[in-house]
């Protein structure tokens, strides 16, 4: 990564920005700011954070906690994008490792701990390599034919996932 990156949560008045980068990433998907704005609203069940380079948010991730407020959560990294002219200098990866053990320490506050860590993603997606290399994740499945290609679904399972994020 040539220039330094901050991960942090989403702030009051970024939606759009964020919204803008989903319509880039996911051409195919509708309504982004629709679908940002309503994700965002759902705090702490859904928490975004977001990448600034020189000022400028260039990346987001969206992390999920499925099947209720539980123990022993199950987080899906339901969505991240990184703007295209930004791609390859390690923000995906920077994403991943420096929110998670946020998101780690805020589930600690109420009893909670990382159980595993879900993720869809299409087959095709490069991003695959990374998910295998920051969170473990293994393809568990694949979907045909989901949404616009084949699904797969990843799963890391680990008792200390945040904490070891944290310790990288």
């Amino acid at each position: 990564m040539s220039q330094a990156v901050e991960i942090r949560p989403l702030a009051a008045g970024e939606v759009e920005h964020v919204a803008g980068i989903h319509q880039v990433a996911f051409p195919r998907q509708q309504n982004s700011l629709l679908w940002v704005s309503c994700n965002a609203a759902a705090y702490p069940r859904i928490r975004y954070f977001v990448a600034v380079q020189v000022g400028k948010i260039v990346g987001y991730v969206q992390w999920t906690e499925k099947s209720g407020f539980r123990e022993e959560v199950v987080l899906e990294l339901e969505q991240m994008a990184v703007l295209p002219e930004n791609r390859g200098r390690g923000i995906a990866r920077a994403l991943i490792e420096q929110s998670l053990p946020q998101v780690a320490r805020e589930l600690e506050k109420r009893g909670a701990r990382i159980k595993g860590v879900m993720v869809t993603t299409r087959t095709d997606n490069v991003a695959q390599r990374i998910y295998a290399s920051t969170l473990g994740a293994e393809t568990k499945a694949v979907i045909p034919d989901l949404y616009s290609a084949d699904e797969a679904i990843m799963i890391a399972l680990s008792p200390d996932l945040g904490r070891r994020q944290g310790e990288r």
